[in-house]
């Protein structure tokens, strides 16, 4: 990276011409919103175009708010015909154009910026040279150029390597500007990669949008960023249909949600919708616990059989015929009449309370025809019977409205219901692992995470609550989308796979994932193991991210001891960046493991200055360290809802993946390792968190794993 290279200053100022033009843009932007709001009345049609108008103003102004972040990151020059010509491009954030419409910044999501991230010494794409651009906000602080052709390979500046080092970096573009993007801090929220983006990113990135793409790689990859730059390139390439179908981001935890939540935002993306998947069903407590024995049997893949029997064993004919007083007689319904209409509306309706109106329908028919009354109105009888308990009991009993919550919680407070709905599927003593107290009130109900799923999946085969005509209101259905990104997708199960697949509107998917980070009771032996709950699209793309940037060797040497027993199967990422020193071991008494820990976090506070840091700690020792951090007066922040942003924060290794800190103290690791059934891998994730300095701190022994 050059810092006096000689046309800093007129680059300078064509960024900062950049800027002027974009402001104008933004100044032209509200002028005919203005415009826009000062019409007022007309018809419904004026009035419906001005507002969809109004929409898409709001949407541009939101493009041009760029914060902090950097308009314009490079160049290319392309050549011409003419071999002593060619063309530039400067390729930034966002497009932006002068007052003669004539381009000064071209998308970085464009067709002609693909070279800038796909160029390679075989393969120049057409290039002359690329320049790379070292900016903060509007400052351009230096300048490395990468020349194509003969006699050059495309790489700017490899001074300083060893013989491998060189070779691991070859194929890496911008690697003085990359690595100096890689040696900022962090600020506890992810940030994007625009500016450095690398071909095999790229690749990613630009894939077609049908089928399913699976990005996999290990810690330090960039897999997460890249599949959301590939969100962000899909909604620019296919803006039509896909800002109408919706774009969906699944994430593992709502700390993992906090800490992407404004990659999307800083590439002019902000109408994506981000989630865990409690959040696509509202309306249920979900601060129920599981064991790890539970958590399995709800997630498997035969629940979603016990789910449909479980309705299906609410659909039932009456035992007995029944008669019901009305007017000067009575009303009769056999149990074979009964019968007849359950096996009909079975064969009818594939979902249970869509069929809910039919049934009444037929069971007020079927009592009118057997009675005396041939005569009586059938809008006017059925009206009164609803308001009768007799009638009310009958129909409840062949064929109840039902919503989740009241299925799930009949089926798991019941051991009746329970060996009827489940006892093909699972044997006694696993499905008898899923009674519970039945709740007075559905208020009162609590649901597990694992419950999400079920709860979906009933939903998926009872459909909405009716409205009392028999209709389904439109929003009470499950929304679709045109395409959906699932990270740490490793970790869900079977039920959590099949919830998503029923909201992908075409199988447009991007699932991301690493098998060595599985550390759920439904951890895949393979990629196929997921896929087989995903849809079936016929066309599937596993393309692997194997250069570790983020984090750096001496720590990833320590993380792959830990891998080689955890996953042997497995790989790590090959690291291209060496740390300033080697992990740090701390041993100390029991009795002493606090204070080791706060004399860590001022260590590291002194060498890490302005930086983000994180204690990651097994569930159970969260608080114990939080009072001891109390007790020095030290300020911290808690993992949770508001992210990692402190400069200190205390992080329970459940939430831990897909972090990524400045400074990491890993504490008890033998603690962590026992407190589940994939125990070392969820510390090969802990140890793979950092990008500067990890630490350690222990008083049990540290698994035989982190000593091989």
């Amino acid at each position: 990276m050059t810092q006096n290279h000689p046309e800093l200053a007129e680059e300078q100022r064509y960024i900062d011409n950049a800027y002027a033009c974009l402001e104008q843009t933004r100044v032209d932007a509200w002028k005919i919103r203005q415009m826009n709001e000062a019409s007022t009345g007309g018809t419904f049609q004026a009035r419906y175009e001005r507002n969809a108008f109004d929409e898409v103003l709001v949407g541009r102004l939101q493009q041009l708010d760029l914060g902090d972040a950097a308009l314009v990151f490079g160049r290319i020059d392309r050549l011409t015909e003419s071999p002593e010509k060619f063309e530039s491009f400067h390729i930034g954030r966002i497009a932006v154009s002068d007052s003669n419409r004539e381009p000064v910044v071209v998308d970085w999501r464009a067709p002609v910026a693909e070279p800038f991230y796909r160029a390679t010494g075989r393969d120049s794409m057409g290039l002359a040279r690329r320049r790379h651009f070292a900016v903060q906000g509007r400052e351009l602080l230096g300048i490395e150029d990468e020349l194509f052709g003969a006699g050059h390979l495309g790489v700017g500046h490899d001074e300083g390597l060893d013989s491998t080092q060189t070779e691991n970096v070859a194929q890496l573009r911008g690697h003085s500007t990359l690595l100096g993007v890689l040696a900022r801090g962090r600020t506890g929220q992810l940030g994007d990669i625009v500016a450095t983006i690398q071909a095999e990113q790229d690749e990613i990135i630009r894939s077609p949008q049908h089928g399913i793409v699976v990005v996999e790689g290990g810690p330090g990859t960039g897999k997460t960023v890249v599949a959301l730059h590939r969100a962000a390139y899909l909604l620019y390439t296919h803006r039509f249909p896909l800002e109408d179908q919706g774009v969906l981001v699944v994430g593992p935890n709502r700390v993992f949600l906090r800490y992407i939540e404004r990659v999307l935002p800083s590439l002019g993306e902000a109408g994506v919708e981000q989630v865990v998947l409690a959040d696509l069903l509202r309306g249920h407590d979900f601060s129920a616990k599981d064991s790890e024995d539970v958590s399995y049997i709800k997630g498997d893949a035969r629940m979603a059989k016990v789910v449909a029997k479980a309705v299906g064993d609410r659909q039932r004919a009456l035992r007995k015929d029944v008669e019901i007083g009305f007017g000067a007689g009575y009303l009769r319904l056999t149990s074979g009449e009964s019968a007849t209409i359950v096996r009909e509306a079975q064969r009818r309706f594939r979902r249970h309370n869509t069929a809910h109106h039919w049934v009444e329908t037929e069971v007020v028919l079927a009592m009118i025809a057997s009675s005396r009354y041939k005569e009586l109105d059938f809008e006017i009888t059925r009206d009164a019977l609803r308001d009768l308990k007799e009638f009310q009991s009958v129909i409840n009993y062949m064929w109840p409205i039902l919503t989740p919550a009241e299925l799930l919680n009949d089926l798991y407070s019941s051991k009746a219901l329970l060996r009827l709905a489940a006892q093909k599927y699972f044997s006694a003593d696993e499905y008898e692992k899923l009674l519970r107290a039945r709740a007075a009130t559905l208020a009162e109900a609590k649901f597990s995470e694992a419950d999400v799923a079920v709860l979906d999946e009933a939903l998926a085969v009872l459909g909405p609550r009716p409205r009392r005509s028999g209709r389904i209101n439109e929003a009470d259905e499950v929304r679709t989308y045109g395409h959906i990104m699932i990270d740490e997708v490793q970790d869900l199960s079977p039920m959590q796979l099949r919830m998503i697949s029923r909201r992908s509107l075409n199988g447009s998917m991007t699932i991301v994932g690493d098998i060595a980070q599985a550390t759920t009771v439904h951890a895949p032996a393979s990629w196929q193991d997921v896929l087989s709950n995903l849809p079936d699209t016929g066309e599937v793309r596993v393309i692997d991210l194997s250069v570790g940037y983020r984090i750096p060797k001496q720590i990833m040497e320590l993380a792959t001891r830990v891998l080689k027993v955890a996953a042997p199967k497995q790989s790590s990422p090959l690291s291209v960046r060496d740390g300033d020193e080697s992990p740090t071991i701390v041993n100390c008494r029991p009795q002493e493991l606090s204070v080791k820990v706060i004399a860590e976090v001022r260590r590291l506070n002194r060498e890490l200055s302005d930086s983000n840091m994180a204690i990651v700690c097994p569930d159970e020792m969260v608080e114990e360290l939080c009072r001891a951090l109390d007790a020095e007066r030290i300020d911290y922040g808690r993992a949770g809802i508001a992210g990692i942003e402190s400069a200190l924060t205390v992080v329970p290794v459940s939430v831990v993946k897909g972090l990524e800190l400045d400074g990491v103290i890993v504490v008890e690791p033998a603690r962590i390792v026992d407190a589940q059934q994939h125990g070392l891998r969820a510390l090969y994730v802990a140890l793979t968190r950092s990008t500067r300095r990890l630490s350690v701190v222990h008083s049990r022994p540290l698994p035989s794993a982190m000593l091989a």
